[in-house]
């Protein structure tokens, strides 16, 4: 009996300490759980897509993939679009020149935006092409016509002839938020629909790859993959909603390293309804010379505030004359949306038509003012301009006519009308000749025109051609 007490004994101290250890270290854990100042942190049970918020991109890429095509373009002579054509617009490193066999072709991506067939790409994949084929993700395959193209935006409507078809219904690139999560889907290298996924890095991106200064770039960019073969292809949020075409990669070589760029589906909505319409674009303008407000230029003209886009001078005629917009004025904002730069101007701009009426707010004097506006077809600059000839380097520029746009098959470029003493005359520029380059940037607009020659210093390129169709380049000193 003593023995069994014993055993009985030694068991209950061994449970009293084990009880004890246990007591001591499940203390220990709470203390782990603990804030410094003893305030308890609530236990949660680990769920790793709940902890980190992840998105469903599992619906976002059903609704997608289906609505976004393969584009095979076939082409009898290298575009002049781009330099590489096709390969995306590979800046920051150094360029390789190709040899080209003609015919040859070229593969892209493209988004159905109708049941009935029609589809919205980049301008570089269909511009010049002679020959265009649709497949869709489900290997149906179609021949393309091109409905219209707008070079200034870099986007392109072309239609099949099917009905039913699966398409993307429209964002607002307006209320996409830099962080928020995408996806880019496309054909990258010949391959079948692709989803790569990724967030917001930045807005209103200027990259200057579009070849004239007064073309719209104000892209979307993005850490999504994209590639070659991606150009045309959805950018989408993760409703499956369509919020920019993707365009461009920043790349030295050509593959894709880190960086891609779209345009933002509100320009897309307007370029796409223009020429579903029209066939041609409508562009609205505001009519006002302008530049941007750095530091250097906010202490020259005593500004504070960095915001905002400066009025350099206004157009006679335009719209922000009749609206009372002045030269030496500060546009901050434009229908409550802030303007900072001239991508974010230009995106803004890009999304309206004429007739349209626009909110300003502007600062004059340390004091802001809001002004109503209506914004004017672009062709009505050309007609003020046709009567008040733009007077630069002693030459008076005049906009084409349209015979002679038929006559050279182009849509930009600007005429000589007349020539006094300066430096083009003197480099050997003589009256009727067309500028259709300035150092390989048409001049598209009075902005180019100015910027190109007015407000450049230095060696400039003037390319273009006579009545006659011979074609002149000049290299002067301004």
């Amino acid at each position: 009996m003593k023995r069994i007490a014993g055993i009985l004994l030694i068991a209950m101290i061994g449970g009293a300490v084990s009880l004890g250890l246990y007591k001591a270290f499940e203390k220990k854990q709470v203390s782990f759980n603990s804030r410094p100042d003893g305030i308890p942190i609530r236990q949660v049970n680990y769920n790793p897509s709940a902890a980190f918020n992840q998105p469903d991109f599992e619906a976002a890429a059903a609704i997608s993939v289906h609505a976004v095509v393969h584009i095979k373009s076939e082409f009898q002579k290298k575009s002049m679009v781009y330099d590489d054509f096709f390969g995306f617009f590979n800046f920051g490193g150094p360029q390789h020149p190709k040899e080209y066999i003609s015919p040859y072709t070229a593969m892209g991506s493209g988004v159905i935006v109708s049941t009935d067939g029609y589809i919205v790409t980049n301008n570089h994949v269909v511009q010049e092409a002679t020959s265009i084929v649709v497949t869709l993700n489900d290997k149906r395959v179609y021949k393309g016509t091109v409905v219209g193209t707008d070079p200034s935006s870099d986007l392109a409507l072309i239609k099949i002839d099917e009905q039913g078809l699966p398409f993307l219904t429209y964002g607002n690139s307006d209320e996409v938020k830099i962080g928020e999560w995408v996806l880019a889907v496309g054909n990258p290298f010949n391959l079948t629909s692709t989803v790569t996924a990724g967030i917001v890095s930045a807005k209103a991106r200027n990259i200057n790859i579009l070849g004239s200064q007064g073309a719209i770039e104000s892209f979307i960019q993005t850490d999504a993959a994209v590639n070659s073969g991606n150009s045309g292809g959805a950018l989408v949020n993760t409703r499956g909603e369509l919020i920019g075409i993707n365009a461009a990669i920043a790349s030295g070589n050509g593959y894709y390293t880190g960086y891609s760029f779209a345009i933002p589906v509100n320009i897309v909505k307007k370029v796409v309804g223009d020429l579903m319409k029209f066939g041609k674009i409508h562009r609205a303008y505001l009519g006002i010379f302008y530049r941007e407000i750095d530091d250097q230029f906010a202490k020259e003209k005593g500004f504070t505030d960095l915001r905002g886009i400066y009025v350099d001078d206004v157009v006679a005629g335009g719209p922000a004359v009749a609206a009372g917009v002045k030269s030496g004025d500060v546009i901050i904002r434009i229908d409550n949306l802030p303007v900072n730069g001239k991508a974010e101007l230009m995106e803004l701009i890009g999304q309206k038509n004429p007739g349209d009426k626009v909110v300003l707010i502007i600062s004059r004097s340390g004091k802001e003012y809001e002004m109503a506006l209506t914004m004017q077809n672009e062709e009505a600059r050309t007609a003020n301009m046709k009567d008040d000839k733009i007077i630069l380097q002693g030459a008076a520029f005049q906009p084409l006519s349209d015979e002679e746009k038929a006559k050279f098959n182009i849509d930009y470029g600007f005429r000589i009308a007349s020539i006094g003493n300066g430096k083009l005359k003197s480099a050997g520029i003589s009256t009727g000749f067309i500028v259709l380059y300035v150092d390989r940037k048409p001049l598209r607009t009075i902005q180019d025109l100015k910027e190109s020659l007015a407000n450049h210093q230095g060696g400039v390129l003037i390319e273009g051609v006579y009545p006659n169709g011979l074609r002149a380049y000049y290299g002067i000193g301004l």
